[in-house]
């Protein structure tokens, strides 16, 4: 293959480095930003000087077509001759072929099929730092291909970003030929290079690195924050206008998604001489190609991260950064998983204002205020630590591999997530017991789809026939499709309209589930779904109104709609929580709320196919269901469906039921008479739990005992037991067993002896000396034996003064270990003072106290010295006569 003259761009200075370096090494990574024609030149390159197809993995299918399509322009051909391309439904290679761009996901199941990449020369894997789960997982399994069945296969791996150490390690663990190392080719203009060849010393377990610098021009930065309560539309579309103002050249906007994409054009329609063009991978072949191409007039392109690095838009000369993207996002806890907001990493947001910079002098407008810029994280998180791994649980399987373990990972799966999704694969019978793959785990793999959506049209396929249950599918698949909530409503207008999208992938989808087998069922009910199921409202004895061998007759689009999304979706079945309410309780346990003019607000059930949660918000927002029934979910679900004895303590009592229920949804529940009273008594155990001990009875001498446990627990420890609440509710059988065996409702705690049972805890046999280390009375100089008080830290004494006349050293507890405080009364029982050294009271404080109270009463004995009188009880009449 003869090259033609290729474009002047940043990395042609370099190709034949390029190349030799990754005929030598077998490995290599090239790092390069946006721009340098690493996409579209270096695989030129490498058909002209190697042999064998040269195959280009980009993440994205509009990334594909357009590198497909840039490059066959360079050579003056159409698509499809030398260059050719692979996305999911569409494919346009020829037997000239010799460059083959697909996306990362189909380059999977292509070394599924084929291990060995019979043909395949060299494979390069464009754009590794976005880090996408598809391309994280080819690079895994390319790298386990190559180290047995084709060591000979050249891989490189491209990034736009110098965070590439990682990757060297894991292309070097591989490389067949002399060492690693590091070679840095500086393309700025001048051209001078480091050869990698001279690098190759530095480090041998790494694939060498060559890095190509791009001409960029100055970019200058200004921050938009928000304007109070605005939307970040209109916050885009107010940048947008003061970009125009601005600068000449075309404008690059920066979305998240085509929602919002559709809603800023709205905001723009009225600009004048400016063409609003719209850039995402939803969009047809023919509108992707129209961005892409240079305009008659100016434009204001919107755009999804899509033309973050893999994608050149012509003639920029202004960014408007919205500062967010959409991410793949799995909430394990509430079962829900799709795409997340984010705000962008700086890595991100630099790529982003590059693109000003391309061609000339240019401005990006970032929409947030400076001082947040700081604060972003520095590369995006990799889809593999956040996203849903139901999928590539499958493919891991498929490769003979359940667990990835053998594999050479940028980042390992999370063992969390994948445990997940192997016990929904299991479910869908994709996996056996051993977690090795089954042929109906096959067959699905086949199908290119999420698991989910694969049992959906393999087992639809029998009751709705294979086109009707691929037209849901591909619903399910793309809901940018369905322009309102109501899927059923969705799926009329789709059949009706009949878009060219939507319509290739149905046809594509009924032509491979028709020829697929699907005798291979699940060896379980689904415990996240089950077989086939019979639409809502269909029973057993008109089931067939519907259903057949495999025929199309398909069935009204609701019960169409409802039945698929329950057999792709069985646990987000989904009932109102109350009569009128907007909420629904899913079977997977997780509410979730119907948008106002939804059009299904009256129904009862739900089939939800798509729900996703805003970050802070308890429930989760319907996007996409069907309205459904109680037998749909029975006959769907089976696998959810338990019945059970449920005995609780709910609402102050214990409420005993039998329960019917699909997963946390009640369908039906009787009263229990007689409960088990092994469930009763864990009732009990949960309303102590909840409401505390005092539903017990505590007398005055239950409460003295606690106190005084409590307090020789804290003075002395062991063996004396901690009686505090949460020690008691930890140990409840030891203590309060026998009366928990025999209780079965609140009145019976309330009749429960505390005392008696918290006996039980007394240690014996140290607990003899209970009365001598923690008295329950104190006998005072009077004679008087007084209460102690131990519900402070302290035990308190409290105690006439007149009774404890002559006392100057009263006893302590514990061995000694604890002194009493002294609460003195008057004669009417009001404290006068409190003490801990009675010496120093008498000496000290003694004579105030018997000033202010000789006066008031003068019936007692209020001596100056009250060491030198003897205690008594009541008046000075009552008073003893002083010893001789």
């Amino acid at each position: 293959m003869k090259l033609p003259e290729l474009p002047d761009l940043p990395v042609r200075p370099e190709l034949e480095r390029i190349t030799a370096t990754l005929a030598e090494r077998g490995v290599a990574v090239l790092v390069a930003p946006p721009g340098t024609g690493k996409t579209t030149l270096v695989p030129l390159a490498l058909a002209a000087g190697s042999a064998g197809r040269i195959v280009v993995a980009e993440p994205r299918r509009l990334a594909a077509r357009a590198a497909a399509a840039r490059m066959a322009a360079l050579l003056g051909e159409r698509v499809g001759e030398t260059v050719g391309y692979a996305v999911r439904g569409d494919r346009k290679v020829g037997a000239r072929t010799r460059i083959e761009v697909v996306t990362s996901g189909l380059l999977v199941r292509r070394l599924q099929s084929d291990p060995e990449l019979a043909g395949v020369g060299t494979v390069v894997l464009d754009e590794c730092h976005e880090r996408h789960l598809d391309a994280d997982l080819l690079l895994a399994l390319l790298l386990d291909a190559r180290s047995g069945l084709r060591p000979d296969l050249r891989v490189l791996a491209t990034s736009a970003t110098v965070a590439s150490d990682r990757l060297a390690q894991l292309l070097g663990t591989g490389e067949t030929g002399r060492g690693a190392g590091q070679g840095v080719i500086d393309a700025d203009g001048g051209g001078t290079s480091v050869p990698a060849q001279q690098a190759h010393s530095l480090d041998s377990s790494r694939a060498p690195v060559l890095e190509v610098h791009g001409r960029t021009y100055p970019v200058e930065v200004s921050y938009v924050p928000a304007l109070p309560r605005e939307r970040i539309e209109a916050q885009v579309a107010r940048a947008t206008r003061s970009a125009l103002a601005t600068i000449d050249g075309d404008v690059l906007v920066f979305l998240p998604g085509v929602g919002e994409i559709n809603r800023t054009a709205g905001l723009l329609r009225d600009l004048d001489d400016v063409d609003v063009v719209p850039l995402h991978g939803r969009l047809a072949g023919a509108a992707q190609d129209l961005a892409l191409r240079p305009g008659s007039r100016r434009r204001v392109v919107l755009s999804t991260a899509v033309a973050e690095s893999s994608l050149t838009v012509p003639g920029v000369r202004a960014v408007v950064d919205s500062g967010q993207s959409r991410v793949s996002r799995v909430d394990h806890r509430r079962g829900l998983s799709g795409l997340a907001t984010v705000r962008v990493s700086a890595a991100v947001a630099e790529q982003r204002a590059g693109r000003a910079g391309r061609e000339a002098p240019g401005h990006v407008w970032r929409c947030w205020p400076e001082y947040e810029h700081q604060t972003l994280p520095a590369y995006p998180e990799p889809e593999i630590r956040t996203a849903e791994l139901t999928r590539l649980a499958l493919e891991l399987a498929c490769w003979g591999t359940p667990d990835g373990t053998g594999l050479a990972w940028w980042d390992a799966p999370p063992e969390g997530g994948l445990a997940a999704a192997h016990t929904v694969l299991r479910a869908l019978g994709a996996l056996d017991d051993s977690g090795h793959i089954t042929p109906r785990g096959k067959a699905m793999a086949d199908l290119g789809l999420h698991p989910r959506l694969a049992r959906a049209l393999l087992d639809g396929k029998a009751r709705v026939g294979a086109k009707a249950a691929a037209e849901m599918v591909v619903l399910m698949d793309d809901d940018s499709l369905a322009h309102s909530v109501d899927a059923a409503a969705a799926l009329r207008t789709l059949r009706a309209e009949r878009p060219p999208r939507w319509s290739r992938e149905v046809q594509r989808l009924t032509r491979l589930v028709t020829t697929t087998s699907t005798s291979d069922k699940p060896d379980r009910p689904l415990g996240e779904g089950a077989q086939a199921a019979a639409p809502p409202g269909v029973g057993p004895r008109d089931r067939s109104s519907v259903s057949g061998s495999g025929n199309d007759s398909g069935g009204s689009e609701t019960d169409v709609a409802a039945l698929l999304i329950a057999l792709a979706q069985p646990e987000r079945l989904a009932r109102r929580r109350s009569s009128g309410s907007p909420t629904y309780l899913m079977a997977g346990g997780t509410a979730v709320t119907l948008p106002p003019g939804s059009g299904l607000a009256a129904a009862e059930w739900l089939a939800v196919a798509i729900a996703d949660r805003d970050p802070g918000r308890a429930e989760g927002r319907i996007r996409l269901a069907a309205i459904a029934d109680e037998d749909l979910a029975r006959e769907a679900a089976p696998g959810l469906v338990v019945v059970a004895d449920e005995v609780r303590w709910d609402g102050g009592d214990v409420v005993a039921r039998r329960v019917e229920r699909l997963g946390a949804i009640v369908l039906s529940e009787q009263a229990i008479r007689r409960p088990d009273p092994r469930l009763v008594e864990q009732a009990l155990r949960q309303g102590l739990q909840s409401e505390g001990l005092n539903l017990l009875r505590w007398s005055d001498d239950a409460r003295n005992l606690r106190q005084r446990l409590d307090f020789l627990h804290r003075t002395l420890g062991a063996p004396w037991p901690a009686v505090d609440d949460d020690a008691l509710l930890a140990d409840l059988g030891t203590w309060l067993g026998p009366e928990l065996s025999t209780a079965r409702r609140r009145s019976d705690l309330a009749r429960i002896d505390a005392g008696t049972a918290l006996r039980r805890l007394l240690p014996w046999p140290t607990a003899t000396r209970l009365d001598e280390l923690a008295p329950e009375r104190l006998e005072v100089p009077s004679g008087s034996r007084v209460r102690l008080d131990y519900a402070a830290d302290q035990p308190i004494l409290a105690v006439k003064v007149q009774e404890i006349f002559g006392w100057t050293d009263p006893p302590a507890l514990a061995d000694g270990r604890a002194r009493i405080l002294l609460h003195l009364l008057s004669p009417a029982q009001r404290p006068v003072a409190v003490t801990a050294d009675l010496a120093s009271f008498w000496k000290n404080g003694w004579p105030q106290v018997r000033a202010d109270l000789r006066g008031r009463y003068p019936k007692h004995a209020w001596p100056e010295d009250p060491t030198t009188v003897l205690a008594h009880r009541g008046t000075a009449r009552r008073a003893p006569d002083r010893p001789n």
